[in-house]
């Protein structure tokens, strides 16, 4: 279940002139590990940021959702419908895309590059990871799976009408990183050594290997998702907060604020 959470742990510290990172003056960010359609736990995450957010001083609060909304979870239709149709008020809100919501988009959008047999793997290994929980949430009925080349278009067509407007406009609007002073969030980290604005879209969705080891000073701290772990995973370059909330009932949101950092969990 948690077959990605044997990466070796190392003590967390400040950066290597000695100064912590810092997010911009009069602002309190939050950001929300991957959801993966667990509304019930986002919804009462929400309750609790709401809370901590009445007491803030500060006149930006910026919420950052680090992506993975939909799959494995029974619920990503509640998820997406909430953080579209009713969303905190009185933050800036930021929603980033995951690997899970390429997943889906890949297959609401036919690769014109690929031959059939090639979207279909790509398809089959979506539901492998939880796709077919998110077209049950949409009630879209699945055939036997893995299925053939008429089953799939079966299902995108039916996937596409049971998608409301509001929620492809969701999907196709998510961005890839956002920065706030000397932080950045991305759903799954960089590769190291490469400008930001040369990162490539799939080390950002996907990557591990090369960036979960890697001593390097990134240029600023990373918060990120996609790697789950029991606990928050800080390290003086980066910090991972997926907690795997679809296994753990343990979803969890960053507090940054000046030049100190703290977590709300479920």
């Amino acid at each position: 279940m948690f077959r990605d959470m044997a990466w070796r742990k190392k003590r967390a510290g400040r950066d290597r002139a000695g100064t912590p990172p810092r997010v911009p003056d009069d602002c309190r960010v939050y950001a929300v590990g991957d959801i993966h359609g667990r509304v019930d736990l986002l919804a009462a995450l929400h309750d609790r940021i709401r809370d901590d957010a009445a007491t803030a001083t500060a006149g930006r609060k910026v919420l950052v959702y680090l992506g993975d909304y939909v799959d494995r979870g029974p619920w990503s239709f509640d998820v997406v419908d909430m953080l579209v149709e009713a969303p905190l008020e009185g933050f800036e809100i930021v929603h980033l895309k995951g690997n899970h919501e390429d997943f889906l988009l890949r297959f609401l959008e036919e690769d014109p590059g690929k031959t059939p047999e090639e979207n279909l793997d790509e398809a089959d290994l979506w539901f492998i990871n939880g796709g077919d929980a998110t077209l049950h949430s949409y009630k879209v009925p699945l055939l036997t799976l893995p299925f053939g080349l008429a089953g799939l278009e079966t299902a995108r067509r039916a996937f596409a009408a049971a998608l409301p407007p509001s929620h492809m406009t969701f999907f196709r609007g998510l961005e890839m990183f956002h920065v706030e002073g000397d932080y950045l969030f991305v759903h799954a980290g960089i590769r190291p050594g490469v400008p930001l604005d040369e990162q490539d879209e799939e080390d950002l969705l996907w990557i591990r290997e090369g960036f979960l080891d890697s001593d390097a000073d990134f240029g600023h701290m990373v918060v990120h998702g996609h790697t789950p772990e029991v606990e928050t995973d800080v390290r003086p370059n980066r910090i991972g907060i997926d907690t795997g909330a679809v296994f753990t009932d343990r979803l969890t949101c960053l507090v940054a604020e000046g030049d100190s950092t703290r977590f709300l969990h479920t």
